[in-house]
């Protein structure tokens, strides 16, 4: 299917129940969109018999602010058991200068069936090495990277080594190997990289041009995060005492024994993308219900935080994000601090708040329509989607099956 044309005319979206995405909920409420902005959110008025203004009567239905899935890669990997359909990482172990953006394919199958659960942003990652490359934000509706680009170059990504030995009964014959030691060497070896990155800023002129220093500059001015990935305490406090040094804006992803640290997570203002709920806890003594709690102890310390479906096959998986957000709701938290969790606060860990995350005056119409509850899948049904004012067409792989199958078997 083709890319949705650009929005023409006024829609108002009337008499639904109207999710802010900032806590707030307008229950008889209006959402007026054009030109792919919002004009206005309020509760429900008449409207004007007017030629150029469609009004769509969502009586009985939700309306939510687009999803945003961080942290994926969506658009890298069609098919994980197939190499040649894979291009989410490069050969070599410190890769700034990769760019996931050039490598996103528009024509994933796998994206209309993201979308047609509300995910509507997408923030791609490369994978693999120590620095795996920089990450962009795409809009799930384009003919190719350029037209997907919704915020370029945002970030650079640092897979932390593992701080932490395994146990020698685990070991393979013949190896005594201090993995600790190494690891402190590897993440000393980045630490002199980032120094020299520094001192190249610094300079004025270069005899020749350094790719990778060139793609870190951001970090140094802050108009790029340092997302850094990693899980246990020792690992996080690591990336904050980096960042510390290099007076970087710091994000874990990850971060499942977050918290146990979010004094020090709030202290140093870092913002953390969570592993998704449905997960074993980080270590065998946590509680086994850890990671459905561990959004709501990061909420009330104050630490703004999103939810990612990570993992090799975290690219399809994105159509869970509204249900992850919902057992966290389960857990501790309100049902809109868990929207917030996936569509506001994302937007603002990633950058784009100032644009998109909450059905707010002059952001875009990133809306999603949805009959029930969305962050429950017994009742979810989306029923439409906007992507900057354009109407998605939801159709995807799977309602396909369905209808050819229907249609065989003649089941009405």
């Amino acid at each position: 299917m083709h890319p949705s044309p650009a929005q023409t005319g006024t829609i108002a979206l009337t008499n639904g129940v109207i999710h802010i995405g900032n806590g707030q909920v307008i229950e008889n409420g209006m959402v007026v969109f054009s030109n792919g902005k919002i004009a206005d959110v309020r509760a429900t008025v008449a409207m004007a018999a007017m030629a150029d203004i469609k009004v769509i009567d969502l009586k009985g239905k939700h309306v939510y602010p687009g999803i945003i899935a961080s942290s994926t890669n969506l658009g890298l990997i069609e098919v994980s058991a197939v190499r040649s359909t894979a291009d989410d990482q490069e050969l070599g172990d410190i890769n700034p200068s990769i760019r996931s953006l050039v490598a996103y394919n528009t024509d994933s199958k796998v994206i209309n069936t993201v979308r047609s659960n509300g995910v509507v942003l997408a923030h791609i990652v490369p994978q693999g090495g120590t620095i795996s490359g920089t990450s962009s934000i795409v809009q799930l509706d384009a003919w190719n990277w350029e037209d997907a680009a919704y915020k370029t170059d945002n970030g650079i990504h640092f897979n932390m080594p593992s701080l932490i030995n395994i146990p020698e009964q685990f070991r393979r014959p013949g190896t005594d190997v201090d993995r600790v030691k190494q690891s402190l060497e590897k993440i000393e070896s980045i630490r002199n990289f980032f120094r020299e990155a520094k001192a190249y800023r610094n300079e004025n002129s270069h005899a020749a041009v350094n790719l990778k220093f060139e793609a870190v500059k951001g970090l140094f001015d802050k108009t790029k995060t340092f997302f850094v990935h990693c899980e246990l305490v020792k690992e996080m406090m690591m990336a904050v005492d980096m960042a510390k040094e290099f007076d970087f804006k710091l994000v874990l992803v990850g971060a499942g024994d977050s918290w146990l640290i979010t004094d020090l997570l709030k202290q140093n203002n870092v913002a953390v993308i969570l592993s998704q709920p449905h997960n074993l806890p980080t270590t065998d003594d946590d509680d086994v219900d850890q990671p459905y709690k561990t959004g709501t102890a990061l909420q009330k310390a104050g630490i703004l935080f999103t939810i990612c479906q990570d993992g090799g096959d975290g690219f399809w998986r994105q159509r869970n994000l509204p249900f992850q957000a919902g057992t966290m709701a389960a857990y501790g938290l309100t049902k809109e601090q868990a929207l917030s969790s996936i569509t506001l606060n994302a937007a603002k860990i990633l950058g784009i708040d100032n644009i998109t995350g909450s059905l707010e005056n002059g952001k875009d119409a990133n809306i999603v329509i949805c009959e029930g509850d969305l962050l429950d899948m017994k009742s979810s049904k989306v029923t439409q989607v906007f992507i900057q004012g354009r109407v998605i067409n939801l159709d995807n792989k799977q309602t396909q099956l369905f209808e050819k199958y229907k249609y065989k078997y003649s089941v009405k």
